[in-house]
């Protein structure tokens, strides 16, 4: 009886600690679940063999900055993809320390600049000034015929499975055209592109006005231009690269023939290599409130060199730890997001990147949307808003370099403008669409408090802005197809939207009726449509004045055909 009293004594303590066992890790599983909005980060780390701008950068150089940046992922259990220029893919050392890595946590893809050794086995003739030439029709796909990229995709892709076994999934560049990525995704199933962030003339590279961060599908005939229609895309989801600032990038270096950079690209002093920028950062991409999913790409081309990067890379890789292991983000490679969005997107989804506090002091605010049919940005300021930016995506507007060479050492690839807060401004005439109002028979500047970002659906974004002009609140409602703006208020009607831009800025509109504006961009006729409001030209400088109907105004984004 004795040993049967012990044994029941055991059998029941035994349980009780399973079950302990048990709660305790349901209770963990649940304390630590992850935001229902993604927050994803790659980290991407691309690789040259050769740096002929700088004399001083040598081979060793550039191969010790990535053996550096191995090291420091690897301190922090982070995970990664290192692209590879072809030049760096046949290089032994390059084989033999990345192949060392393990596969179920870093990625090896294709870096897709194009330098000599590429171009010969291709048998095609080097027209570059370096083995390497970083110029938009020499060292990219651009410069060189549909049938000479088809030579060139498959000498890469031959030598890579020769190398790694297996053909790369991820391929990236500043920019690569449509017809090379078909190509890619058609003969070797790619599962992920990436291309430059926004900019204007940085390194002669202009991309301006497309889906804003986050990641779209590419038209068919422009791999810049969001397709509307799953029929007309190239299945490959195209990250945004390098953390823009979505405050401060935009409009950075205004008056300058070449735009600034605000990233997180560690090897700048103000961005990705400061301490108080990076937490900011990482603090609004992870707690603001984000529609879909939030996205950014850390790491760095390894010409910067380690010296120049070293900083913020121990300033981001412990963050970006720390982080993850409070499950506030994924840390994923390129093919693994690429993966995700396939199954998660059948077309380009609605995505808002938001900002409720800046930097610093700062009291600027802003929040970017996009979805398949337009991007626009709202910001913030000393309690004014201005719609900064609004650009319409039309997957029927062609890119030169699906088909053609480029001919220039420099590369454009652009959307349809309606709103440009940075090419039609000026330091002292800043463009934009405003907020004004009639209050006591004075014309005045509408002012107010904090916006409040909700998400209705997942596919709809509001903000309730209230006013402290008078009495009232701004509701704004953002959707794939339609921005609505209503004043809930019992004290004033009279207010509109003027527009505005610095004199002699090279405008697409054509001609304004009530009920839209005409507009035509590089021989392309499209459409600014409102379905609620009034278009106007009041002159003295205002290019037009939308009012309102109902207290509402709303237009109809989805649709750049005219009527």
């Amino acid at each position: 009886m004795k040993n049967l009293r012990s044994n029941f004594r055991f059998i029941i303590t035994s349980i009780c600690c399973i079950c302990l066992c048990y709660l305790s890790s349901y209770s963990q599983t649940f304390s630590v679940k992850e935001p229902s909005t993604p927050r994803i980060v790659n980290i991407v780390n691309f690789i040259r063999l050769l740096e002929p701008r700088d004399s001083a950068i040598t081979e060793d150089v550039l191969y010790q900055t990535v053996v550096k940046q191995v090291e420091i992922m690897k301190k922090y259990k982070l995970g990664g993809t290192f692209l590879l220029q072809y030049d760096a893919l046949i290089d032994p050392r390059y084989q033999k320390l990345l192949k060392a890595l393990p596969r179920n946590s870093f990625e090896i893809g294709a870096w897709w600049e194009i330098p000599q050794p590429q171009v010969e086995k291709a048998g095609l003739k080097w027209r570059g000034r370096y083995p390497w030439d970083w110029r938009a029709n020499i060292g990219f796909s651009t410069g060189y015929t549909p049938k000479e990229r088809e030579k060139l995709i498959d000498v890469y892709m031959t030598d890579f499975k020769k190398v790694f076994g297996y053909y790369p999934k991820s391929v990236a560049s500043w920019f690569i055209d449509s017809y090379s990525l078909e190509y890619m995704y058609q003969k070797y199933h790619i599962v992920a592109s990436a291309n430059c962030k926004d900019q204007y003339g940085t390194d002669g590279y202009t991309l301006w006005g497309g889906y804003w961060n986050q990641a779209y599908y590419p038209s068919k005939i422009n791999s810049y231009m969001p397709a509307q229609n799953a029929a007309n895309q190239i299945p490959v989801p195209i990250f945004r690269m390098l953390g823009s600032d979505p405050i401060r990038q935009y409009d950075n270096g205004l008056g300058t023939t070449r735009q600034g950079v605000v990233t997180l690209e560690p090897v700048y002093k103000f961005g990705g290599g400061d301490a108080d920028w990076v937490n900011w950062f990482f603090k609004s991409f992870t707690e603001d409130k984000a529609l879909g999913f939030n996205y950014t790409q850390a790491g760095q081309e390894n010409s910067f060199t380690w010296d120049a990067m070293a900083k913020g890379f121990e300033i981001q890789m412990p963050l970006i730890a720390r982080l993850r292991d409070e499950h506030k983000i994924r840390v994923e490679t390129m093919e693994t997001s690429g993966r995700w969005f396939k199954k998660q997107y059948k077309v380009t989804p609605a995505t808002s990147f938001a900002v409720s506090h800046d930097l610093g002091e700062s009291d600027l605010k802003t929040v970017w949307f996009n979805s398949r049919f337009y991007r626009v940005n709202l910001i913030w300021k000393k309690g004014n808003l201005r719609i900064r930016d609004l650009h319409l995506f039309d997957e029927n507007f062609p890119s030169v370099y699906t088909k053609q060479v480029a001919t220039s050492n420099e590369c454009t690839f652009f959307t349809l403008p309606v709103i440009d807060g940075y090419i039609w401004s000026k330091p002292s005439q800043i463009a934009g669409l405003r907020l004004n109002a009639l209050v006591n028979g004075k014309e005045i500047p509408l002012t107010g408090k904090d916006p409040v970002y909700t998400h209705p659906t997942a596919e709809s974004l509001h903000i309730s802005w209230p006013l402290t002009s008078f009495k009232g609140t701004f509701e704004i409602d953002l959707n794939e197809k339609q921005l609505s703006i209503k004043l809930v208020s019992t004290q004033v009607d009279n207010w509109y939207f003027d527009m505005t831009t610095a004199s002699g800025a090279k405008l697409p509109f054509e001609t304004i009726r009530d009920k839209q504006v005409n507009c035509s961009f590089e021989g392309t006729p499209y459409v600014f449509k409102a379905t609620k409001g009034i278009f106007s030209e009041p002159g003295n400088g205002i290019l037009f004045r939308l009012k309102p109907q109902a207290n509402t105004i709303a237009f109809d984004l989805s649709s750049t055909k005219k009527n």
